[in-house]
């Protein structure tokens, strides 16, 4: 009842500037710079590609008897989801495919939209993050913070096989590279498909089975650094390092916003950061018979909102994705060369070797268990099916 009120909730507007000005900075969006006075086409185009997730409603309820929307609570769970579709989409099809309004687009597209519908049986929908969130720490309807997410897409990852990612979120502020390279050349799980997928839910997670998540090889890695800026405001000496991310050709963004306002930042313009906004509420939508999906409130085909880097809340979490080992090396290069040498406050640390003061590092695997958030919404629903049917014979 508390969490109803949110289901016919207005849309949240921000404190956003509309129009690109006239300036001859250089625009970077996700490691791509480009010019206004020359092509602001090109620019518009580059950000209407990226998935955009929202709010939604009239989904089925969460566990049976939970919302049925997450119009309130659910905006940094849909950050989640824009930052690691970033990465899918790079993953198939490269960072500089292009997305047009009823435009044919290719299997793997409509694959990886499907991964993120408002489905219980989609691995990265709204019910499996909520659900996962539980073991975080975090009641269902409960707004997340951007390590917390980290975390959720952390653990979901691991019943992924289809994308095969290794999720790694950095801790104390540290990158360790050692770390890194162990879990994403660890060998494969499992001694075949058919055990190590017997315990997944027979449509979801499972849904993404593919031999793919079982050949030896660098698995494509998807790298989160949870950072706090500041205390209470973002510290002004972290601004530089802050923007050169998004220069980065592995950047994801970063994850952020205001206290209980979440958004997804793709790049910057000066001093101003360039976001996408999931406080908007659309109705709920499914794949059609032939499994694609009518994708038209999946793209914001407008001018993206934008906000003053000042305005910045300080917990944020910045995000990488690197397809080879080329990639990640050459990421260090630049962390080293970029970040590290010219700050003299550092925003995060890149080491060598796994400290010695910490626990050792075990690359994260499947849980043993028979269950995955799916299914614990599944045997929620039965049990008040269950309950139903009792209520009923009793009347």
């Amino acid at each position: 009842s508390v969490l109803s009120r949110y289901e016919n909730q207005i849309t949240i507007l921000s404190d956003y500037l509309e129009e690109f000005p006239e300036t001859d900075e250089p625009v970077w969006i996700l490691g791509r710079q480009h010019h206004l006075n020359t092509d602001k086409s090109k620019l518009l185009l580059d950000i209407s590609a990226r998935l955009w997730f929202t709010y939604r409603r009239k989904f089925s309820p969460i566990g049976g008897t939970g919302p049925s929307s997450d119009a309130g609570w659910g905006c940094m769970l849909r950050c989640g989801q824009m930052m690691l579709a970033q990465a899918l989409i790079c993953r198939h099809l490269g960072r500089d495919w292009q997305w047009e309004k009823h435009k044919k687009q290719p299997e793997e597209y409509h694959r990886i939209l499907r991964c993120f519908l408002d489905r219980k049986d989609c691995c990265y929908s709204i019910h499996q993050m909520a659900q996962m969130g539980v073991g975080e720490g975090k009641s269902i309807g409960e707004w997340f913070g951007p390590n917390t997410v980290a975390q959720v897409l952390k653990k979901l990852a691991l019943f992924d096989e289809w994308n095969s990612l290794a999720v790694y979120v950095s801790m104390d502020n540290t990158v360790v590279i050692e770390d890194i390279k162990k879990m994403c050349w660890s060998p494969p799980q499992g001694s075949s498909t058919a055990h190590s997928t017997a315990y997944l839910h027979r449509g979801a997670l499972g849904r993404n089975k593919n031999m793919a998540g079982f050949c030896t090889g660098w698995k494509p890695l998807l790298l989160i650094i949870p950072l706090r800026l500041g205390i209470n405001h973002i510290n002004p000496v972290y601004i530089d390092a802050f923007k050169e991310c998004f220069k980065m050709p592995q950047s994801l963004g970063a994850l952020g916003g205001k206290p209980n306002n979440a958004y997804y930042f793709i790049g910057f313009l000066g001093n101003e950061l360039i976001y996408l906004d999931p406080h908007t509420t659309q109705s709920f939508v499914d794949s059609e018979e032939n499994g694609t999906v009518d994708d038209e409130s999946f793209h914001c085909q407008q001018a993206p909102h934008r906000m003053k880097i000042m305005n910045l809340d300080p917990s944020v979490a910045l995000g990488f994705f690197c397809k080879e080992e080329c990639d990640f090396d050459n990421w260090c290069s630049l962390v080293q060369k970029e970040i590290l040498k010219q700050q003299s406050l550092r925003m995060f640390e890149l080491v060598q070797k796994h400290p010695p003061h910490w626990p050792p590092f075990v690359p994260p695997s499947k849980p043993e268990v028979t269950t995955t958030g799916a299914e614990l919404i599944e045997s929620t629903d039965k049990l008040f099916e269950l309950e139903e049917e009792f209520e009923i014979l009793s009347v």
